[in-house]
């Protein structure tokens, strides 16, 4: 009995360095505020409910929609000298110092949701929606539906950021290169649904014609319908006036059920677990299998959604 609990005894030192070091990951979380939209409460969540103390990781969280402060975040993390700094970045450029910052302190740098204008070199991998392609099958669609003429009122997100650039883009060309499309006007709402409300009326009260709204996000899709609804001016399927939005909130998808939307564009807000993934394997001494992952996103036509297709992409 008593060479087994010896045994035992010497079979307990053995193991417990093991478990003594294993590491706890620190990683700095910079994300635009969860308040912006359905997409950003979703994308916030995810992180949350993956970087936890339970799979392994000490997480702090930063949240601003404006670069500076989000830069002045990162500076900050470098200097708790976190492991990872994980960046979805209000906008795309002024990032090359922090980043060179980053690699100098050995942070490494993990961007998702957007991208940024930086060398590849500067962060370790990008999983990200490809937001040109976002605005190009928007867009698309659009030009599928066959108007005689598209006099588009064009609600855009905050400026600078790549879903702003992605989504703006795909439209700016279509506008150039035909000359039955009209932009009626072009404002940003910065992703907020009152403002877009007022934009859109203050075109209603111009009396300018129009017959296609084209929102950057839902919220603000849904800020112009608002104001589509006060003056009386029907919308959706068959209707005077085409709305689009991105991201695919559940609520946005059953207005499309309902007819009274006619696409949303999808914007894929679960990157956590890509992320996390990739952390273990390079902890492992694992190069990324691939440094940018594109998520795998689609648009939704009012005519052809189901209620199964609410239920399955709906954020």
């Amino acid at each position: 009995m008593k060479k087994i609990l010896v045994l035992c005894a010497a079979i307990a030192m053995a193991v417990l360095p093991t478990f003594a070091a294993k590491k706890t990951i620190t990683v700095g979380i910079i994300n635009n505020d969860p308040n912006e939209s359905g997409y950003r409460t979703a994308n916030d969540r995810d992180m949350k409910n993956t970087f936890t103390k339970k799979n392994g990781y000490k997480a702090s969280f930063a949240y601003s929609l404006k670069n500076d402060e989000q830069i002045a975040a990162a500076r900050k993390f470098i200097q708790d000298e976190v492991d990872y700094l994980l960046i979805s970045a209000a906008g795309t450029s002024g990032w090359n110092s922090v980043l060179k910052d980053a690699q100098d302190a050995g942070v490494r740098v993990i961007l998702f949701d957007r991208t940024i204008d930086a060398d590849p070199s500067m962060y370790e991998a990008s999983i990200v929606s490809d937001m040109a392609e976002e605005g190009k099958t928007a867009v698309n669609w659009l030009a599928g539906q066959g108007l005689d003429e598209y006099n588009v009122v064009h609600i855009q997100g905050v400026m600078g950021s790549a879903a702003q650039i992605g989504r703006t883009g795909a439209l700016d060309e279509k506008v150039k290169a035909e000359s039955n499309w009209n932009l009626v006007t072009q404002q940003t709402a910065e992703w907020n649904a009152e403002t877009a409300q007022q934009i859109v009326q203050s075109v209603i009260d111009s009396g300018k014609k129009f017959n296609v709204i084209y929102a950057e996000n839902d919220d603000m899709a849904k800020g112009a319908v608002a104001a589509l609804d006060k003056a009386n001016i029907s919308h959706g399927v068959g209707k005077d006036v085409i709305v689009m939005g991105f991201d695919c909130n559940k609520w946005a998808l059953e207005e499309l059920l309902a007819k009274r939307w006619n696409y949303d564009g999808q914007c894929n807000p679960f990157q956590a677990s890509y992320i996390d993934a990739i952390i273990k394997d390079l902890e492992k001494g694992k190069a990324p299998a691939q440094k940018t992952v594109i998520m795998q996103e689609k648009g939704f036509d009012a005519k052809t959604i189901t209620k199964a297709d609410v239920n399955k992409y709906g954020i």
